[in-house]
Order: structure tokens, then sequence, then C-alpha cells
């Protein structure tokens, strides 16, 4: 849709108060400007579906749908119909819609499945075990039923074409085939391998036509004949059966009673704006809403974004947001879990009073080995005891799938319509499997519960008190953290990442430089980075971070680890309060894409 003589005029304004605006924040590409609507998405094919969702005359819902399928195509790495997600609505009469499509243990899963005999240490993330029901298709669906305005082959169609004639592969995505090809799982799942690396004798290299016909047969079944034929169909029966041959418990019957859910989001304060992020099973918006108000206490602006002083206040409340997740959360479904107490002003001042400013030394708690517990000192809550490192196994660093695990996009619209969604396969591929015949990739997700008390996952998390323990039909915890900012009740910011554990910290500093540092969308989201999640007690940063600036985080106590690479892709938007314009920004650690009508 070409732009009219008005709109041209418009944009040529926008991009010179841009010009203006930034010129001296030279250190991030300006925002991406949308008069109407924008989407930002983690890989430029998919951003462009939704896109051309809004420019037919679509809402939001429509442009989030058709950008998610398409996701499953260009990423299949990342997230697909194999998978699950969260979607975070906000609808243009201001309700708010906490689509809860994620993945479920079959109904064969039992507690102790991962740690009985003759059960592999890496059954929960790699092969049949580590499956959990695939969800997204039903959560897509339900929203474009009920938000949408188009059909579901008309949102299916950009995949589908991406999925049938083929797509050139980027830099990034070079990158993690290289990745997942070094994990020597390529060798193990020759099925995965066949459609997803060039044939023998071609190098990996940007620019190779990747193509995926029995996933465009797929999508045209579901794009025909509606999500029964994936739920209760034969495209089920046959991701049951292959699941089942290699030795896993996912049966048809999980898939034919799956259903998502529709839940509150979690609702804080933060200086004066509403954050809203999505509710357990994701520990996400509690975490976020808990570091927010343990934060609001503090003024961060005269610290300075990036400093060793700002560093520490914002590491210390993720210290403690982390130690809450690991002793009270999990689905809420199957466990009673305290969200309005964690997410309480007051809880918070108890948390910040731990932080007094005669501490600023050093980290006031840690790993200390005589220290045998910490106090949790919020109403009704209780002791929490510290992980035993002579028991179980030591919480590792990142694995080496961790970095390729989910996929985040933003979308926005002209009439207040918009929607943070987080999808994913967990690690890279997921379990391995590709189901054959059908081009789906199926997740790992059961790493997502925990295998035991105290005994990490892939991503390092531990749970203290078996909440998010194994069991049949039951969500396991999750990271992702869709998120929400309003202003007087107007949209102010769509944010969202993925990431792992990451994905929190990621969300919290892109709102914290955004809110406190007076940073735009797009620097907000490029500043280095750092994630401290409690166990293991280690602050990690990127290289980005200045060196005086590591050494003063050691004087204070803090175990600084500087990561080997950076992480998280972020993809956000912020609605210009004087203006209306929907600014977009895509983290630059990627090759995504923010386009705006």
């Amino acid at each position: 849709m070409r732009p009219t003589g008005r709109a041209l005029a418009l944009i040529l304004v926008a991009a010179a108060w841009l010009s203006s605006s930034f010129a001296a924040r030279a250190a991030a590409p300006a925002p991406v400007v949308g008069l109407h609507g924008m989407v930002v998405a983690a890989e430029r094919n998919a951003a462009q579906a939704g896109l051309a969702m809004l420019q037919a005359g679509g809402n939001a819902i429509d442009a989030a749908v058709a950008t998610s399928f398409a996701l499953g195509v260009t990423e299949p790495y990342h997230s697909g119909l194999g998978g699950g997600g969260f979607l975070l609505i906000r609808l243009a009469s201001g309700e708010v819609i906490a689509l809860d499509a994620r993945e479920t243990a079959p109904a064969g899963a039992s507690r102790d499945m991962f740690v009985a005999d003759g059960v592999a240490n890496d059954a929960s993330r790699t092969g049949p075990l580590a499956v959990a029901t695939p969800s997204l298709l039903a959560g897509l669906a339900l929203a474009l039923e009920r938000y949408g305005t188009k059909s579901l082959a008309e949102v299916m169609a950009p995949a589908i074409e991406l999925a049938a004639g083929g797509f050139p592969i980027s830099l990034r995505h070079v990158r993690v085939l290289e990745a997942w090809k070094a994990t020597g799982l390529a060798e193990r799942f020759p099925e995965t391998a066949a459609i997803q690396l060039p044939p023998a004798g071609l190098p990996i290299a940007p620019g190779w036509k990747l193509v995926q016909p029995q996933l465009a047969a797929t999508l045209r079944a579901i794009a025909r004949e509606g999500p029964d034929v994936f739920f209760r169909g034969r495209i089920g029966r046959a991701i049951a059966a292959d699941v089942q041959r290699r030795g896993g418990v996912l049966a048809a019957s999980d898939l034919a009673s799956y259903r998502p859910i529709l839940r509150e989001p979690v609702r804080g304060n933060y200086r004066g704006l509403e954050v809203l992020s999505f509710p357990p099973p994701s520990s996400g918006g509690v975490a976020l809403v808990e570091m927010l108000n343990i934060l609001e206490g503090f003024e961060l602006r005269p610290l300075g974004a990036g400093s060793s002083a700002s560093i520490h206040r914002i590491a210390e409340s993720m210290k403690l947001a982390f130690a809450d997740r690991a002793a009270y959360l999990g689905d809420p479904d199957f466990v009673t879990v305290p969200t309005a107490q964690l997410v309480a002003k007051d809880y918070a001042a108890k948390l910040r009073a731990r932080m007094l400013p005669s501490r600023w030394h050093r980290a006031p708690w840690t790993w200390d080995r005589d220290e045998v517990a910490i106090r949790v000192a919020g109403p009704g809550l209780g002791e929490l005891p510290l992980p035993d490192h002579d028991t179980g196994r030591e919480a590792p660093g990142p694995s080496d799938r961790q970095g390729g695990s989910t996929t985040h996009f933003s979308v926005t619209d002209a009439a207040g319509n918009a929607v943070a969604t987080t999808q994913t396969v967990n690690l890279l591929f997921g379990s391995g499997i590709t189901v054959p015949g059908t081009g789906i990739v199926l997740n790992d997700e059961m790493d997502d519960f925990s295998v035991a008390p105290n005994q990490p996952n892939a991503f390092g998390l531990v749970d203290v008190h078996g909440t998010n323990a194994v069991a049949p039909g039951k969500r396991p915890l999750s990271s992702m953290t869709p998120t929400l900012v309003l202003e007087n009740g107007k949209l102010r910011m769509v944010a969202g990442s993925p990431g792992g554990p990451r994905i929190i910290s990621t969300v919290l500093l892109a709102l914290l430089n955004t809110i406190d540092f007076g940073m735009d969308a797009s620097e907000a989201i490029a500043a280095p980075r750092f994630h401290q999640q409690w166990a293991p007690d280690e602050l990690s940063i990127e290289a980005g971070v200045p060196a005086d600036v590591q050494d003063a985080l050691r004087r204070r106590g803090h175990r600084v680890k500087v990561a080997e690479r950076n992480w998280s892709s972020a993809q956000v938007i912020v609605i210009d309060p004087k203006t209306g314009w929907h600014l977009g920004a895509t983290d630059p650690r990627t090759d995504g894409l923010a386009v705006g009508y």
C-alpha cells in the first residue's frame, strides 16, 4: 500500500523530528515510526506478514496471529505448531486479556519420571519424554475467533507461502544452525537435520533457501479444516504415534483434551504508570512487578544508567524476586500461588529494607554456606531455605542451546488494540524431534518443570518446595513476560523478549531504561544488559558493561561473570503521548524488523 501525499508528508516530518531529537544519541538507531500501527518481530518476513494484515484492514490481533504463524516457519528453532506461548491482548475498549496457550504435561507424566532408574540425564531436554502437549495453535485460534476480524485461512496465508516457497536464511539463522549442529543433535535427529540444514556438500551460509513443503501441507490442512485436524484429527494422531514410537508418553487424548485459558493479567503501578504482565504459570509478571515495586523506593535517574550504583540496586531486586520465584511460583491450577502478596507494595517495602543505604558496599545477601535460610518478610510468607550445594547437580551455566529457544513480537494498531506475544519450543529445536510427514518440530517443555527440589534445569533455575514439580495436565512454570504499560488509561508501551530467565531481566531493563533513564525505545533495548537470578549466585553481564563498572560491582560483593555472548531479543513499541505515533524498535543483537504503517 502506497502512502497518500498527506501520509507521506507526515512520515517525512516524523523522520525529520526523529533525526533532530536523537542526534545526540547515536549509540542506537532511531526507532521506526508508524502513524497508525506497528509490528516488531525478531524475523523480517514474519514482521512483514503482520504488516500485511494491518494494511489489509485487519486489527492488531489479526496481525499478531499472522506474525505468529510466520515465525513458526521462519524461526522453527524457536517456536511453532509444536510449542506453546502466552498472548497478552489489549482491546481498544481497554480490556486486557492474558491468553494462556502454555503446553501441559501429558496424562502419562509423573513427578519422578526424570529421576527414575534407566532414564537418561538429558531426557527432560531431548527426545520423546521431553515433549509436553503442543498448544500454540489453540491459543492463536481462540484469539482470532474472539478478537480478530479475519479468517484463519487469511492470516495463515503468509506462513503457508513462506513454507512452500521458501525464504533465504539470515546470518542469525546461520549462527543458530551452526550452534545446533555443534551439539551433535543433528546426527541424533536426522529427520530434523534433513529439513533444517543444507544438503551435504553445501555450506550453512546466508542466502540458502529453506523450503519446508511438509510444514506447508500441514498449515494448509489447518487453514482448510481448522484446528480440530491438529488436536483431534490425523495430525494429532501422527504426533502422538511418533512420540510413543520413540518411547514417550504423549497421547492423542492429551491433544484432544487441551484447552487454552483466559486469565487476569498481573497488575502493578510504577511511578504513576500502570504495568500489566502475564500471571502464573508465568513467573515473569509477578517477578517484574515485584522488582519494580522494590525499585520504586529508589531514585535511579540521578545514579545514571549503567553505573555500578544503579546496576547494584537493580541486580539486588532481581535476586530477591528470583528467590521468591524459586519458593512460591507454579501452575495456579495445581498449587496455591501468593500472587497478591508478592506484588503488594508493603511486601516490596519489607524487601527494600534489606537493601539499606548503609549496606551498599556489598550485596546484602548471598549463597553464604553459613547462612541456612533467608527471611522472606512478606505477609504470610515463610522461610526460604537456600539450595544445598552438596546434593543434586550444581546449578549449570547457560546451556549451549539456551540462547535460541523462544521468540517475541509486539503489535499495535490505530484503534488502540495491542498484542504482546512470547512463544517457544523451549531449547533450540525443542526436543529435536520433527514428526515425519508434518514438518512439525516438537517442544522440550518438560524441562521447564523441576526434576527434583533444588535440582536446576537447563537455565539454572531451581524449585525449592516442589511447586513446579511434574504432574499430569500441569503447565510448567515459565519466564515469558509479555508486558504492556499504560499511562492515564492509554497505551504507552508494548514489550517482551526471549531468553529463558533472562526474559524477565531484559523486560525490566527495557522498562527502566525508558521510564527512569529517558531512553527511546531503540536505546532502551540496545543498552548493555545484566542479570541476577539468585541461583546460581552470580551477576551475569554483557561485555559492553565498562571494565571500571565491572570492578566497582566486584567491590560491592557481586560475583561478576562476563557473558561470552549477548543475550535476548527484545521487541518494543512505545506510543508517543504527544503525537500518538507508534515508535518501534527491534533488538540490534538479532536481525529483526520494526515496520509501521
